[in-house]
């Protein structure tokens, strides 16, 4: 499926989440499909610091049509790829997806345009949705007393413990040890009065 209407160049780009990941497999379907270059990161999709596809989002020009090996290797959400892909669309760029979903959708289309809104769409209300469950569950729980995050590592009888031993002039070292805790947590506990 070739996406661009011109006879621009097709430029891949391919992401692995950490370094002990290899982007071979990857590599290897961009060039099959006829990438002429492929740009690649090394970064976590949740990173927002991805230097190599602002370089390959740089280096498009119009005609050209960016291919990535699976959605999830290029876009952090939905939305971004809705975002990324409209901006690429309105530069006079393609977008193609070898594998995965919407590997037989072409976002270029009318019909690909329609399928890539509405999966969109689908996505920032399952967002919304998300968030309302998670603030209806906390609501719930500090309604039943509960409250999220860590626990206190120092119980008020440890705090008393150690507020005894540092007026007796022992160190947070030394106070830690017989606490069983560490010592940034009996500084901070101690200081935080």
């Amino acid at each position: 499926m070739t996406t661009n209407k011109t006879t621009g160049h097709l430029i891949g780009y391919a992401r692995v989440s950490t370094d002990d990941q290899d982007a071979q497999l990857q590599h290897d379907a961009l060039t099959e499909a006829g990438c002429s270059r492929i740009f690649t990161d090394k970064a976590s999709g949740k990173n927002t610091d991805r230097p190599e596809l602002a370089a390959v989002l740089d280096y498009l020009r119009p005609g050209d049509t960016l291919v990535v090996w699976k959605l999830d290797r290029f876009a952090r959400s939905l939305i971004d790829l809705v975002t990324t892909v409209d901006a690429l669309t309105a530069r006079g760029i393609g977008f193609k997806v070898l594998t995965g979903a919407l590997a037989s959708i072409d976002p270029n289309t009318p019909d690909g345009r329609l399928m890539l809104q509405v999966v969109g769409a689908m996505a920032e209300f399952e967002r919304s949705l998300i968030q309302d469950r998670t603030r209806a569950g906390l609501e719930a729980a500090k309604a039943q007393g509960r409250t999220g995050g860590r626990p206190k590592a120092m119980t008020p009888d440890m705090l008393a413990a150690a507020q005894r031993r540092k007026a007796a002039g022992e160190s947070y070292g030394e106070i830690a040890k017989a606490l069983g805790v560490g010592k940034g947590t009996v500084h901070r506990a101690l200081t935080a009065e």
